[in-house]
């Protein structure tokens, strides 16, 4: 399968100045296939290595005995006949197992930056801080000696790059000519953003649909399947790197319950809801170890008047995602055949934010959203070089009164509607309406 994020493994590898690369995401969202399959086999073809650090129990036991550069090379080279140099890449795979490597990724920097070495791992910060809580010692991140790339779940662009080539160029071409598409088409791609809210953009599933897609109902059944499956791993792997057997009950509890807390009249998350009696300073445990392993995603909240740049309050209060649609779906409980029947009103509005937020997430935006008086409400708030725009997110209707009341407060241009409408600039309202395939491709133009 094709990822965005090939490009930037390819700037990095031809980069004069490039550090050791740090790679981040959860698990199960491609990262080492996209370094293995997509980069190390076609750019480095028989000239790189790969070692599994949740597998290689010698290597990781030698190397969290021996900090000195130099000696692990040497062990590589003997017991590997793998030479590192220029020519040659390095790559650690599941650098939490063996954090000792990354804290050597400082010396790769400052003593062997003409290797090209490559570590990723899911669960580093959680692992971190657990080692940290029991060895009472603060590990020093190698800042400023790496450099990172963060990969997320497939975007929606990036599913339709992958479903059809054909429709994905036509879509991008119309976008940067600022046209409409046509109504036959324009349903179409509706239908295919539909279908990706079921699917999500976890590889496994996106894969899995692919394979079936000439019999639909067989694709969403396997891709249901498919889906649970790395639900239930998200479960498991809370189990990991949490200091007591609460948190881990609480970070489940908090995980399972984001579509419930999402559905409700007041969207803001409540952990007394969850957790008979809990406050939130009861779930910060859980808390840090679902944001720092990337399942779910925050959005905090703003109100009346906005400045540049956002920032959250500490006591702000808060809506949480999840950071797959597909994940977020199969929580709702939404079978494939509601899914397939009921085409106008199986999704309600929040399946719409959550696919907002991820898409917002995989470039790297914080999440905010803004209420005013009179349950005026926007869904998200972006700053965009220091103008600050409001993002309404609807089905189809158009509604402004949140809109004029957010603009009592704040003198603000532009306003972005994310909805299933054909694409369109009102410019006396100075409102620019994306229907939902476009909200990708508007997102990669403004870095």
């Amino acid at each position: 399968m094709k990822r965005k994020y090939l490009e930037q493994l390819i700037e990095w590898n031809i980069d004069k100045q490039r550090k050791p690369l740090m790679i981040w995401g959860a698990r199960q969202v491609g990262k080492s296939y996209l370094v293995e399959e997509l980069f190390a086999k076609v750019y480095y073809k028989n000239r790189y290595l790969k070692i599994d650090l949740s597998d290689d129990n010698e290597f990781s036991l030698f190397a969290e005995q021996n900090s000195n550069l130099d000696k692990v090379l040497e062990y590589i080279s003997l017991h590997y006949h793998f030479t590192p140099d220029n020519n040659h890449l390095l790559f650690f795979d599941e650098v939490q197992e063996c954090p000792s490597i990354l804290k050597m990724m400082k010396h790769f920097c400052e003593k062997r930056r003409d290797i090209p070495v490559i570590v990723s791992g899911s669960l580093v910060r959680t692992r971190i801080h657990r080692d940290g809580k029991k060895t009472n010692k603060k590990f020093l991140f190698p800042v400023g000696k790496i450099n990172q790339l963060y990969v997320f779940p497939m975007t929606f662009d990036e599913y339709l790059l992958n479903f059809d080539e054909n429709k994905y160029n036509y879509v991008k071409s119309h976008f940067e000519s600022k046209e409409a598409i046509d109504p036959i088409i324009h349903k179409e791609l509706i239908d295919d953003f539909r279908t990706y809210m079921f699917v999500g953009g976890m590889p496994e599933s996106v894969d899995t649909f692919l394979n079936y897609k000439d019999d639909k109902i067989k694709a969403l059944k396997m891709v249901s399947k498919k889906i649970r499956e790395i639900y239930d791993d998200y479960l498991d792997d809370m189990g990991l790197y949490q200091t007591s057997t609460k948190s881990i009950i609480r970070s489940r509890l908090i995980y399972g319950n984001i579509y419930k807390q999402l559905n409700k009249e007041n969207k803001n998350y409540k952990i007394s809801q969850v957790v008979e009696g809990a406050k939130n300073r009861d779930a910060i445990n859980p808390f840090f170890w679902l944001n720092s392993s990337n399942v779910i995603l925050e959005s905090f909240l703003l109100k009346e008047k906005v400045t540049s740049p956002l920032i959250r309050n500490e006591d702000s209060l808060f809506r949480v995602y999840l950071s797959d649609v597909g994940m977020f779906t199969h929580q709702s409980g939404l079978s494939f055949e509601k899914f397939l029947i009921d085409k106008d009103n199986a999704l309600s509005g929040i399946f719409y934010e959550n696919y907002v937020a991820t898409e917002l997430v995989a470039r790297r935006r914080e999440l905010f959203y803004w209420k005013g008086k009179r349950n005026s409400e926007l869904e998200f708030v972006i700053d965009i070089n220091g103008e600050i725009v409001p993002i309404d997110v609807e089905k189809g209707k158009d509604r402004l009164e949140s809109l004029n009341e957010f603009r009592t407060h704040n003198k603000t241009g532009l306003a972005i509607k994310v909805s299933s409408n054909q694409y369109g600039y009102n410019e006396s309202k100075k409102l620019l309406t994306l229907p939902f395939y476009y909200f990708s491709f508007y997102l990669d133009s403004l870095n």
